[in-house]
């Protein structure tokens, strides 16, 4: 984890934990969950559908109450100073926040009046961000004519209305086509550039590694890793790939590359193929690949590929990231409408 000892933590966590109750049956959507994010950060929680994500983001935000545990937002407790909370964050949920029969322009005032943000200051506001958010042309458009995109950088405008200290986006660009995708990712960049405090949910893999300089990665309600998504990427190391022409010759190449390479290295042999998992792989192939040839065990095809962030799941967890989230859709849903 990053140390970030000369600041303070705009969000500290202890022992947070959320049970629902379906069908008779206790979920634990999060489970003691020790947490702290400071002024600044741009943070992304990764994990598959169902993972606890978007529950926890609830629960900083105020929407629902812990089972147990505390959590602070601004140095103001969840529970205890829920409107103190709120003033002091900007929240994007998974759906459209804004009313679709409105205009845009009129949706605006009418959330930073909700805001206590008087008018003429309002009206000063909603003009920087529609500028800010290259909403000018569509704000007297209602909000069901505008495409995906759009409407989700509207949400965001929505979420910024009265300058919070923290932004909390959950998922924010799910559904959208990647061009809208990478506008919007854009635009992330730049508020946290200004120095907002971002946090974020995806189990977008690219858009974590893209955008947020620490990654959390979340499984079953529980941390299971936290650091630079590079850091994570470089503890697991590359993937090098060797094909020989026999299963002889695989068999001696694997045993000659486990005792030539040294670190935290796994060899592995199926068939033909031996595939080596270890740090800074791509620079010790061209020699690994070398010396095997001295030993009478030339390889016949090499390939080499960076670590990526499904595969640091997969080694945390023993399945894709990419297949589980595709998989559990069904039981977000389920989860979240019990907290509603």
């Amino acid at each position: 984890m990053t140390n970030h000892t000369d600041q303070r933590p705009v969000i500290r966590t202890q022992a947070l934990t959320r049970h629902f109750t379906r069908s008779k049956k206790t979920v634990e959507a999060v489970r003691g969950l020790d947490l702290e994010i400071h002024q600044g950060e741009l943070v992304a929680f990764l994990g598959p559908n169902g993972a606890g994500k978007s529950t926890t983001l609830r629960m900083l935000t105020t929407l629902i109450p812990p089972t147990s545990g505390t959590a602070e937002v601004a140095g103001h407790d969840v529970v205890r100073s829920r409107a103190a909370v709120r003033r002091s964050i900007g929240y994007v949920g998974q759906g459209n926040a804004a009313a679709f029969i409105q205009r845009g322009r009129d949706e605006l005032m009418s959330q930073a009046r909700a805001h206590g943000i008087p008018r003429a200051a309002a009206k000063a506001r909603i003009e920087e961000l529609l500028v800010a958010f290259d909403l000018q042309e569509y704000a007297d458009r209602s909000v069901q004519t505008l495409s995906g995109g759009q409407r989700r950088r509207l949400d965001i405008a929505i979420g910024l209305l009265n300058h919070p200290e923290v932004l909390f986006l959950d998922e924010p660009s799910t559904g959208l086509d990647p061009q809208n995708r990478a506008n919007l990712q854009e635009q992330i960049r730049r508020l946290h550039e200004d120095g907002t405090t971002i946090v974020l949910t995806t189990h977008y893999l690219e858009e974590a590694d893209a955008l947020a300089g620490r990654v959390i990665v979340i499984d079953h309600g529980v941390v299971i890793a936290d650091d630079t998504a590079t850091r994570l990427k470089e503890r697991l190391g590359d993937l090098v790939l060797l094909g020989f022409g026999t299963e002889a010759e695989a068999t001696a190449a694997a045993a000659r590359a486990d005792s030539a390479l040294s670190g935290p290295t796994t060899v592995e042999r199926a068939g033909t193929q031996v595939s080596i998992r270890a740090p800074r792989g791509a620079d010790s192939a061209p020699a690994l690949a070398i010396d095997l040839a001295a030993h009478g065990t030339p390889a016949i095809r090499m390939e080499v590929h960076a670590p990526t962030l499904d595969d640091v799941f997969l080694d945390l967890t023993g399945r894709s990231l990419r297949e589980s989230a595709g998989s559990a859709g069904s039981t977000t849903t389920q989860t979240e409408g019990a907290a509603a």
